[in-house]
Parts: C-alpha cells; sequence; structure tokens
C-alpha cells in the first residue's frame, strides 16, 4: 500500500515538472514568434510566415506606438535592402543622428517626430506593398505630409507640381523631393538652398539663373536682397509660367522689387525705371489687359521680353538683350520689320537729359514751358471775359434801376 502510494506520488511529480518544462518552452516561443523579426535575405523586405487578418492589423495599429529604437532595431542594420518589382533596390537603412539632426529631430520645439508618426504602418511584419517602383513608393506615401501641413499640402495640390501627379506625369516634384526624408533641413537657410533645390529639376534653367545678375548676387556676394525662384513662382502654389494670366501679370512680379524704393535706393537704382514702364505704350496696354481679363492673351512687350527671363544681365554687358548693340535683336522679336534705326526711337526707362538726348531733352522742355503758358492765358482770356460779362449785366442793371 505504501509502495502504490510512493509510485503515485512520483508519477504525479513527474508529470507536474514536464508540464511546467512545456509551458515554459511554449512561451519562449511565442515571445520569440512575437518580438524577433523574421530574417531577411538579400533583397528582400522583411517577411513572416504569419498572416495577419485585417481585423488584427487595425487593432494593433490603434496601440501605442512603438519606439525609434524599437523600429531602429532593423532600419539601423546596414546594408538591408528592399529589391522592388521593377529592380530597383531602395535602402531600408536609417542613420538615426540624420533625423535626430533634421528640422523634425530634438531641435524641433514642438518636439522630436517618432518614426512611427509618419509610417503609420508601424505594424511588424509590415503588410504587403504593391509598389512596382521606388517612385510608386514614394508618390504612395508623400501625402504622409498633409498630417501635419495641411496648408502646404492642399496649396501643392493646387500647384503645377500637383497637378501634373494627378496627370500621370509622376516625375512632377512632392514635398519629399523639395525637402528631403528623414534629412530635411529648414528650406532657406542658407538662401541658395532655395534655387539649389529647385535645380534638382530644372537643371538648365538653373544654370541660366547662377549666371543672370541676380544669381551671381545669392551665389557670389550672397545677397538676400536678390529674387530666388520662390519669390517670382511661389512656394507650393507654384502657378503655370506658360499661362497668359502669369505673362499679363509678370510686371508686378518685377515690382516687388523695382517699384520698392527702400530697397532700390541700396543699389543706387530709380523706380522709374519700373515705372517708365507703366507709362509707355507697352506698359498701359499690358496693364488694361490685366483689368479687363488677365487670361487673354497680349502681344505687348512684358519685362521679361526685353530684358530675359532666368538669364537677365546687366543693362551694360555685353550679354545683355537690351545693351545698345542687341538692342535690334530684341526688338526684332516683335517687330520682325524694324531697321537699324529702330531702336533710336527708344530712350531707355530714364528721362532724356541735355548730355544724353539733347534734342529731345529741349522740346521736352519747350513743351513743359508751352503748355502752362497756354493754359495759363486760356484761363486769363477766361476770367477777363466773365469779368466783362459780369461788370456790363452790373451796369445795366443799374441803368434800367435810374430809369
Amino acid at each position: 500500500m505504501t509502495k502504490g502510494i510512493g509510485f503515485a506520488h512520483t508519477t504525479v511529480k513527474t508529470l507536474l515538472i514536464a508540464g511546467v518544462v512545456l509551458i515554459l518552452a511554449g512561451t519562449a516561443m511565442l515571445v520569440q514568434a512575437q518580438d524577433t523579426p523574421a530574417s531577411t535575405e538579400e533583397g528582400q523586405e522583411p517577411v513572416s510566415s504569419t498572416v495577419v487578418a485585417p481585423e488584427t492589423t487595425e487593432a494593433v495599429s490603434n496601440q501605442a506606438k512603438p519606439s525609434n529604437a524599437y523600429c531602429l532595431l532593423c532600419h539601423s542594420q546596414p546594408d538591408r535592402v528592399w529589391t522592388l518589382p521593377s529592380g530597383e533596390k531602395l535602402s531600408l537603412t536609417v542613420d538615426s543622428s540624420i533625423l535626430d539632426n533634421s528640422v523634425h529631430g530634438h531641435s524641433n520645439p514642438d518636439g522630436a517626430l517618432a518614426c512611427a508618426d509618419c509610417h503609420t504602418d508601424h505594424l511588424f511584419p509590415h503588410p504587403p506593398d504593391s509598389s512596382q517602383t521606388i517612385r510608386d513608393f514614394q508618390i504612395e506615401r508623400y501625402a504622409t505630409c498633409r498630417n501635419c501641413h495641411q496648408d502646404q499640402y492642399t496649396r501643392s495640390q493646387d500647384s503645377v507640381h500637383g497637378a501634373a501627379i494627378r496627370d500621370g506625369r509622376l516625375e512632377a516634384a512632392t514635398c519629399v523631393d523639395c525637402h528631403g526624408a528623414h534629412d530635411i533641413q529648414t528650406p532657406d537657410v542658407p538662401r541658395q538652398r532655395i534655387s539649389l533645390t529647385c535645380g534638382k529639376c530644372h537643371g538648365v534653367i538653373f544654370d541660366q539663373y547662377r549666371n543672370s545678375i541676380h544669381g551671381a548676387a545669392l551665389f557670389q556676394e550672397d545677397n538676400s536682397d536678390v529674387p530666388t525662384c520662390i519669390d517670382c513662382h511661389g512656394v507650393h502654389n507654384i502657378g503655370d509660367p506658360t499661362s497668359n494670366a502669369f505673362r499679363v501679370r509678370s510686371p508686378q512680379l518685377c515690382a516687388n522689387c523695382h517699384a520698392d524704393e527702400n530697397l532700390m535706393a541700396k543699389y543706387d537704382i530709380t523706380t522709374n525705371v519700373f515705372d517708365s514702364y507703366l507709362t509707355d505704350f507697352h506698359g498701359t496696354t499690358v496693364a488694361l489687359f490685366d483689368q479687363e481679363d488677365p487670361n487673354v492673351a497680349t502681344n505687348k512687350a512684358v519685362c521679361y521680353d526685353c530684358h530675359g527671363v532666368h538669364d537677365i544681365q546687366k543693362v551694360d554687358s555685353s550679354k545683355s538683350q537690351v545693351v545698345r548693340t542687341n538692342l535690334l535683336t530684341t526688338c526684332q522679336k516683335c517687330h520682325p520689320d524694324a531697321t537699324s534705326n529702330f531702336p533710336d526711337s527708344w530712350v531707355g526707362h530714364f528721362p532724356p537729359t541735355l548730355q544724353s538726348n539733347p534734342l529731345l531733352f529741349l522740346v521736352n522742355m519747350f513743351y513743359n514751358i508751352l503748355i502752362p503758358v497756354v493754359i495759363a492765358g486760356f484761363a486769363f482770356l477766361i476770367s477777363t471775359d466773365i469779368f466783362r460779362r459780369l461788370r456790363n449785366r452790373i451796369t445795366s442793371t443799374r441803368r434800367r434801376g435810374g430809369q
């Protein structure tokens, strides 16, 4: 009897130990399956054999966001790449120091962003991705910026870049193309960064601008007064520069600087350069088009027709389109029948002087004297006639009263 009880006790003890061992082993396997990323092969994104149901994904996404340290367990590893169906390889390695030193890093007054603030599909294993190319991957994700920058994102969608993407021209710029991804910096510090950013896509135009009077002042002299790309084209709400409205309203872009008396005084440039355009035939006609309907095309010259667009030079430079030796060629763009003496009718944006245009100066002076004298003479004649008529009426009234 004692022997049977001892045997039973030993059997129960053995079963309990075996059960504890099985429970511990199962727990270890479960923890490893949940916390340890599946191994990745060269050129493949991390994949797990575990199938995640949609409701499970939604439940996990509503949980607390993982820390950057959690994401970097995988994404800090060197040479992690994802080979897309196009054959392109997308690096999945992230340098945490680059993110920390960006505008979204620790210097952000609103607090540093976490990886999961932008990458909302932080569930691991990651959901399958249908992107065929790197550009597909970028286009599908750049709307993430809208979560914090709603106004800027909306304006970019209404711009020529947003319209181009909607039309299927995926090479058009997105937020990331201009600002970067993990390495976002202040976009206008230094100020040259603005034009360098645009130059990544518009290389030929950038070279023209860099060698112009404006670009040279910016890049060689670090002059903060000269316009950059965004001063003329806008920032996120970039319009179509080939439209009639842009052309008709382009003089106002030049006026932002050249009609500013304080700014022009710094460089000894008179605002008459701009004012004289508005008072001549070209400027007056363009202003009328702007008032009536800016979408109607005009063939009258605007500022950039004569001075150039991105390649504007000093007016006395041999490369300038308005220097005297090149002026005929410039005029012939609108006046193909113009002869060699055609430019002589143009005295420039400055009033004529006795030294520069003596005959025109004397004629102007003659009329400046003649017109006031003629008006004064007419005023004198009219006033004396009125005085005579009043006196005659008074005299006639007195005579009738004395009778």
